[in-house]
C-alpha cells in the first residue's frame, strides 16, 4: 500500500486522556497522527510529556504496543498525565475542556532526541503544545535545528491558547499546513485578509507564509488541497458518524503518508479521505483500521469522487 521507502517521523506535543463522560481514550492531536503514522510502517518518535502516574504508564504501553519510539516521552515528577473532558453534540461533533497545567505542558528533550530529530525526515507539530513557554521554547529550537524535515503544521485552534502572532511563527516555519476551513478563515482574517472563498484564502496564506502545500478540511463536504500550484478537491465519503475525534488528524497523517511516498495528489487524497470517514465512524480517536478495511471502503465507494 506504501512505496517501501525509509521516512522516519516525529511527533510533537500533546499525549493526554480523552474523557468521554465515564469512559476515556487515549489521544491528543499529534499522538493520533503518530500512531496512524506507525500503523502505516514508517517508524515514528513521540516528543511529548505524561505525569508518573497510571495515566502516564498506559500511555507509554500503548506507543510501544503500537511501535512508537517513546524515549523522547519525559516523565513529569511534578505535573499529571493531560486530560480533556469531551462533549459530543448531535452530529458527533466535539468541544473541549482541556486541563492546564498538564505534563505536556513542560516537554523538554536530551541531546539524544535532539540527535533523533537532526535524522527526521518528517516533523509534525501543532498549535496547541504552544500554550506554555516551556514546551513552545522546545518546539521552536527543534523546527529550527533541521532545516531537511518536512515540516507539517496541524492547526488546532483551542480558545484561549493561541494568538495570530503566534500562529504566524508557527505557519513561516511550515512546509505543510493543514486547517479545517473555520481556522484558515479566522487565521486569515486576523492577517488583514477578508474573503469567504476558500482557495483565495489558500492563497493568502501560502504566499503570506510562503508554504506551498496547504490542506483545508470541510467537515461532512470533503477537503481541499494545494500541492505544487495545483488545487485538488475531494467531496468526502458518507458514513454514521460515531464521533468526529481524531478523524482529522488520521486524515492527515494518512495524507502526508501517501504524498511522500510518491503518490499521485488525487489518489492521496481519495485514500486519507476515505480512513477519515472511517475513524469518524467509530467511538474514539484512535480505532484500530486495517489496511483491507480500508481497501474494501475504496472500492465499495468508488462511484463517489469520480
Amino acid at each position: 500500500m506504501f512505496i517501501n521507502k525509509k521516512i522516519n517521523v516525529i511527533s510533537f506535543g500533546e499525549v493526554l486522556f480523552d474523557v468521554f463522560g465515564e469512559e476515556k481514550k487515549i489521544g491528543g492531536a499529534p499522538l493520533n497522527l503518530a500512531l496512524r503514522t506507525a500503523s502505516y510502517g514508517f517508524p515514528v518518535t513521540m516528543i511529548s510529556a505524561v505525569g508518573n502516574d497510571e495515566d502516564g504508564k498506559v500511555i507509554l504501553d500503548y506507543g510501544k504496543e503500537n511501535t512508537l519510539e517513546t524515549a523522547g516521552i519525559i516523565v513529569s515528577p511534578e505535573y499529571e498525565t493531560g486530560i480533556v473532558q469531551v462533549s459530543l453534540n448531535e452530529r458527533g461533533s466535539a468541544t473541549y475542556e482541556i486541563k492546564f497545567p498538564s505534563a505536556w505542558d513542560f516537554i523538554s528533550v536530551d541531546e539524544k532526541i535532539m540527535d533523533t530529530v537532526k535524522e527526521a525526515d518528517v516533523f509534525f507539530y501543532g498549535s496547541l503544545a504552544c500554550r506554555n513557554e516551556v514546551s513552545q521554547k522546545t518546539l521552536f529550537s527543534i523546527l529550527d535545528s533541521n532545516d531537511k524535515m518536512f515540516k507539517v503544521f496541524d492547526v488546532n485552534l483551542r480558545k484561549p491558547f493561541y494568538n495570530i502572532q503566534l500562529l504566524e511563527k508557527l505557519m513561516d516555519r511550515a512546509d505543510f499546513i493543514k486547517f479545517n476551513d473555520e481556522e484558515i478563515l479566522e487565521i486569515a482574517a486576523g492577517m488583514g485578509f477578508e474573503s469567504h472563498d476558500l482557495e483565495s484564502n489558500i492563497k493568502f496564506i501560502s504566499e503570506k507564509t510562503n508554504t506551498k502545500a496547504i490542506c483545508v478540511t470541510l467537515g461532512k463536504h470533503g477537503s481541499i488541497l494545494l500541492w505544487n500550484d495545483q488545487f485538488y478537491r475531494h467531496e468526502g465519503y458518507p458514513v454514521k458518524v460515531a464521533d468526529t475525534v481524531g478523524a482529522g488528524d488520521s486524515f492527515l497523517a494518512s495524507l502526508i503518508a501517501k504524498l511522500l511516498s510518491d503518490q499521485n495528489p488525487v489518489d492521496a487524497l481519495n485514500f486519507a479521505s476515505a480512513v477519515g470517514a472511517l475513524v469518524a465512524s467509530y467511538s474514539g480517536a484512535n480505532p484500530k483500521i486495517e489496511n483491507s478495511e480500508i481497501e474494501i471502503f475504496l472500492k465499495q465507494n468508488a462511484y463517489l469522487n469520480i
